[in-house]
């Protein structure tokens, strides 16, 4: 027996999690020195309050989990002798999988017999949400931990993302996008295009100018990339910014049709910290990243 969880930094909610048979590990950031852990300090995300916060120019902080905070999620499961399937997003983007290593060397100690087995989405929000879908749908489907890690090996980096970020301020601090000029974008209204690779990391590749510009600029990347894209999730992301991402999906079923399987979704605070309001993403089934 096993059973399965992944983070709120995937933009999986609690609603979602259990329809899948997710358990939710709460990543944290803070506003005013104190710290906020998603969906156990809150029941639901006010994203326009979040967002609007941050367009009044608060700075929210991120941090990692410690090694106890990890072991208080999974003890539970080991002690009832389950196995445990954590899908999570991309290991090269936090210092909170050095504490996860840690407490899984502790838990290996105290329970040799349990298994902590790790899927790295190489993502993050949506583009790690549509790979937790999957999982989730073979899960409930009774596949097998092996059938997953399996599958894992190569769909993973089958799954892409690019988006925008409207205020680059958010990014420059953070430090996690390589190729980002964060100054030039805020002057100059150009938005860079932003993708994860398979090093699980976020890269500038593009850049136009305007919303409407970037968002047809997303477009040809999706053209060149997608492969069977009615049989996947498509899915939307935005923080606060509802309406450009309706924007593209519109786009998108002009171009692929109204059954598009098309889903929005706020992203979660954790990672809207980095990416600060009004920026617009898409995840989808591609041939490459």
């Amino acid at each position: 027996m096993y059973t399965i969880f992944t983070d709120t930094d995937t933009d999986m909610t609690p609603k979602e999690a259990e329809v899948f048979g997710y358990h939710l590990i709460s990543m944290p950031y803070s506003l005013d020195e104190k710290e906020i852990f998603p969906y156990e300090d809150f029941e639901e995300f006010d994203s326009h309050e979040f967002y609007n916060m941050l367009r009044k120019g608060t700075m929210p902080k991120t941090s990692a989990l410690s090694p106890v905070k990890y072991i208080e999620y999974f003890e539970p499961y080991f002690q009832q002798g389950q196995d445990i399937l954590y899908v999570h997003f991309s290991r090269a983007m936090s210092g909170t999988f050095s504490a996860l290593d840690i407490a899984q060397k502790e838990l290996k100690e105290k329970y040799p017999e349990r298994n902590l087995y790790l899927v790295d989405t190489k993502g993050i929000t949506i583009g790690s949400l549509n790979i937790v879908k999957e999982i989730g749908d073979m899960y409930l489907q009774g596949a097998s931990v092996e059938e997953i890690l399996k599958w894992a090996e190569t769909e993973v980096d089958k799954f892409a993302i690019y988006f925008f970020a409207e205020n680059l301020t958010f990014f420059r601090r953070s430090g996690r996008v390589n190729g980002v000029t964060a100054v030039m974008g805020n002057l100059l209204g150009v938005h860079p295009i932003i993708y994860m690779g398979k090093d699980g990391m976020m890269t500038s590749i593009d850049k136009a100018r305007g919303k409407k510009a970037t968002l047809e600029k997303i477009m040809q990347y999706v053209d060149v990339l997608q492969d069977a894209i009615k049989s996947h999730r498509v899915i939307i992301g935005h923080t606060d910014a509802l309406e450009t991402a309706q924007l593209l999906g519109d786009m998108m079923k002009k171009k692929y049709g109204d059954d598009l399987r098309l889903e929005y979704v706020v992203t979660n605070p954790t990672a809207g910290s980095h990416c600060g309001p009004n920026g617009v993403g898409i995840s989808f089934h591609a041939i490459e990243r």
